[in-house]
């Protein structure tokens, strides 16, 4: 009989504990299914007196140990040991806190961003903004215990690193607060529009805090990925559920919705511009991704490791596309400079450049490449002054026949005819060639090692190379833009397949929807870059040139953000 009574006491307690205290946070969902931006709304009420804590989040759960990406398989613990959580501490990849109390998690504090990290102290930058900064310690939040699945300070730790780190940002969030086109911290902590604070746009939270009844709404991530569940918590209890839906065109890699058509318009775009000179197709391929693509990667792997290989794509096959008006119908190419370059490249991509990407932070190569970039750009426009072109006489004549050669043209209603290349002598370290009756003489072994470099480079970004190579041929060879376009073409041709075989290696793919549309505009791009380029003359090829430098210094120095 007395193993019999105590447990029915026990029960009998709980029974009455159930039923006498009243559970005081109540909430309904006005949706049980939205659309990815879709608004959220949520209606109830809470315990008068008590200040509003809706925590919204993700129901799966990421932790470090679920990556499968290699690189991030070193980063993250090292990261996380710096920063104080462990492989296994799992927080939700999206998760929002909508609170009429944001003090207790944090506070807006001034914000400087933008420009080269060598030239400021840290937390240093060109321009001003504000942020939420969230506490450091877990022990000082005045709110714990109304956060959901977030409990420790293990995963307040992580919550913290991953909404306010860039490398967090890209690999686990995928969502970020912008300030022109830079993104300064991840939403996290949200209150009313009120505020007039950027990060709040679009939230409304209002509490009657006499009578406990509430009403807030919110905007969903345009880019949560679809049927991703989320959990709603009221003041530390679970009220309810919903789930975002699919929103257009989703890219399971590039992690984002998209229209692959703007993709492909966009392909054709720099395509195009990047036959017709040579140079930064790759460059800014990415810059379209990451502007107007956005890509993001899956969650556990970086944004820049689907970025790259989905960007070898345009620098590949663009190449191809004028490459047989180059080599075929024009016979413009000086091959043994272009294959020595090119052996010089695929060696930098597949081998060293592997190595370099590892150790060498990519925030101080992409700063002091920046530099040699607007030096480049420095050198080939002080090529156009009338002292250096009496210098390279050879360079003067040519552009002489063949602007006179356009002027007959025009003249004639016909078109112009490029000149081709004549070879002179075949060496190793000596390859001259003829080309509209001038000679120019190039040294192969050079620029076999050069390529070397360039193919490091063009592994770290995952582009051609070719804002190094068409520069490096007009400076270093003195060779016209006529000729430094269709050998830059093989170069890059190289360091594509080189960079795509060391991101398969490395367990590294592209997303597919996005690498067919950006081949099918590159492709097509690449027809038009060809025949575009003999509309324009030497002088004005360079000035492309140049300004396209100039644009790559600030974006690799982050001086301009709007852009």
């Amino acid at each position: 009989m007395k193993k019999i009574l105590w447990p029915s006491v026990i029960l009998m307690f709980a029974a009455i504990f159930l039923f006498t205290v009243p559970c005081f946070a109540e909430v309904s969902i006005s949706a049980a299914k939205y659309k990815a931006g879709d608004v959220v709304t949520f209606d109830g009420s809470i315990e008068p007196g008590q200040d509003l804590y809706i925590a919204v989040a993700q129901q799966d759960m990421f932790k470090s140990s679920d990556t499968n990406g290699k690189f991030e398989k070193k980063k993250l613990p090292k990261k996380g040991k710096k920063a104080g959580f462990g492989v296994d501490t799992a927080i939700p990849p999206l998760y929002y806190m909508l609170t009429s109390d944001r003090d207790a998690f944090g506070k807006d504090v001034d914000k400087k961003f933008g420009g080269p990290s060598f030239a400021f102290k840290k937390g240093g930058g060109l321009y001003n903004t504000t942020m939420f900064k969230l506490k450091k310690d877990f022990a000082d939040v005045g709110a714990k215990d109304m956060m959901g699945p977030i409990k420790t300070a293990e995963q307040w730790n992580m919550f913290k690193w991953a909404h306010e780190n860039k490398y967090g940002i890209n690999t686990i969030v995928k969502e970020g607060n912008k300030k022109g086109k830079v993104v300064i911290f991840s939403r996290s902590v949200i209150g009313d529009a009120s505020t007039g604070n950027y990060w709040d746009k679009g939230t409304s939270i209002k509490l009657d805090k006499e009578t406990g009844k509430f009403t807030a709404t919110f905007v969903t991530y345009r880019h949560t990925a679809p049927n991703t569940a989320f959990d709603v918590y009221v003041n530390g209890d679970k009220g309810g559920s919903y789930v975002v839906e699919k929103n257009g065109y989703w890219m399971d890699l590039g992690y984002r919705y998209m229209n692959p058509l703007w993709i492909t318009l966009g392909a054709i775009a720099v395509g195009t511009y990047f036959s017709m000179i040579g140079a930064a197709g790759g460059m800014l391929m990415g810059a379209f991704q990451a502007l107007v693509v956005q890509t993001a990667g899956p969650v556990g792997i970086n944004a820049a490791n689907v970025l790259r290989p989905s960007n070898i794509a345009l620098t590949l096959f663009s190449p191809l596309g004028s490459f047989y008006r180059f080599a075929v119908v024009e016979k413009r190419v000086a091959w043994p400079v272009g294959l020595s370059f090119g052996a010089g490249i695929f060696l930098g991509s597949v081998w060293l450049g592997g190595y370099v990407t590892q150790y060498l932070s990519m925030k101080a190569y992409k700063e002091w490449l920046g530099i040699l970039v607007v030096l480049m750009g420095i050198k080939t426009l002080m090529e156009m002054t009338p002292a250096a072109m009496n210098k390279r006489k050879n360079i003067k004549a040519m552009t002489q026949k063949f602007n006179a050669a356009v002027k007959k043209a025009k003249e004639t209603g016909g078109a112009v005819e490029m000149g081709s290349i004549e070879p002179v002598k075949s060496g190793l370290t000596d390859y001259r060639f003829k080309f509209w009756g001038e000679e120019f003489r190039i040294n192969p072994l050079l620029f076999a090692f050069l390529g070397i470099i360039v193919g490091v480079a063009s592994r770290a970004f995952g582009i051609g190379g070719g804002f190094l190579l068409v520069p490096m041929m007009t400076t270093i060879a003195a060779l016209p833009m006529y000729v430094a376009v269709p050998i830059s073409l093989i170069g890059t041709c190289f360091s594509s397949i080189g960079s795509f075989i060391g991101y398969v290696i490395n367990g590294y793919m592209p997303d597919m929807t996005l690498a067919i549309a950006i081949i099918i505009g590159g492709f097509a791009g690449g027809m038009l870059g060809s025949r575009a380029q003999k509309m324009f003359s030497e002088q004005a090829l360079k000035i492309i040139l140049a300004c396209t430098l100039f644009f790559l210094f600030f974006r690799f120095l982050k001086i301009e953000y709007w852009i």
